[in-house]
């Protein structure tokens, strides 16, 4: 759930800022790449326990700290695909049939984007996983009585010597789930970008 709703956020946010960014270029593209470049350089482990000694562990406060650190994946992203996607001629086609911004970016931009959108998603809810799992284990992600890996990772460390499997048990859960969606996400790329398609 947590994976979904951060997903859900920050590819939106992050696809906007990338369109406005790679397809209005000049002082738009420099300012707000320049921010994203600044919410990526802030470290989330510090922001991430100050936020929880401010306004204490919980659940909407795990999915706004990390929706501020997907939307920058996206945006970069996005945006590069976007520059290269605004120079083919069909974009200059519409451009010289009367179309205006909005339109070219919906109906000729967008479209084009939806692969690269999907696999950025398909390869982070793996590092969503773990992050949560960690904030959960450090005690600041999501609270109980809701279960969450970290947490039970946490929970049976004191057990290590004579159950050892309280602990490692959800931690293997978190690596086979981690490396599932790294690997869905690495076959979906290949699979959707003809250059990379085995024969």
């Amino acid at each position: 759930m947590v994976a979904a709703t951060v997903l859900f956020a920050g590819g939106i946010t992050g696809t906007a800022v990338g369109l406005i960014s790679g397809f209005a270029g000049g002082i738009w593209d420099e300012v707000l790449m320049r921010f994203t470049d600044m919410t990526l350089a802030i470290p989330f482990i510090v922001l991430a326990l100050v936020a929880a000694v401010v306004f204490g562990a919980s659940l909407g406060l795990v999915i706004v700290l990390l929706s501020i650190t997907q939307w920058p994946q996206f945006a970069r992203q996005v945006r590069a695909e976007t520059l290269q996607l605004k120079l083919h001629d069909y974009v200059a086609a519409a451009r010289i049939s009367g179309a205006s911004p909005i339109r070219i970016i919906l109906k000729h931009i967008l479209p084009g984007l939806q692969n690269t959108i999907v696999v950025i998603a398909t390869l982070r809810v793996g590092m969503l996983i773990l992050t949560e799992s960690i904030l959960s284990f450090l005690g600041i992600g999501i609270p109980a009585p809701t279960p969450a890996w970290g947490a039970m990772v946490a929970d049976g460390r004191p057990f290590l010597s004579t159950a050892s499997w309280v602990a490692l048990v959800p931690g293997f859960a978190i690596f086979l789930t981690v490396y599932g969606f790294n690997f869905l996400g690495d076959w979906f790329r290949d699979y959707t970008d003809p250059r990379l398609r085995q024969l």
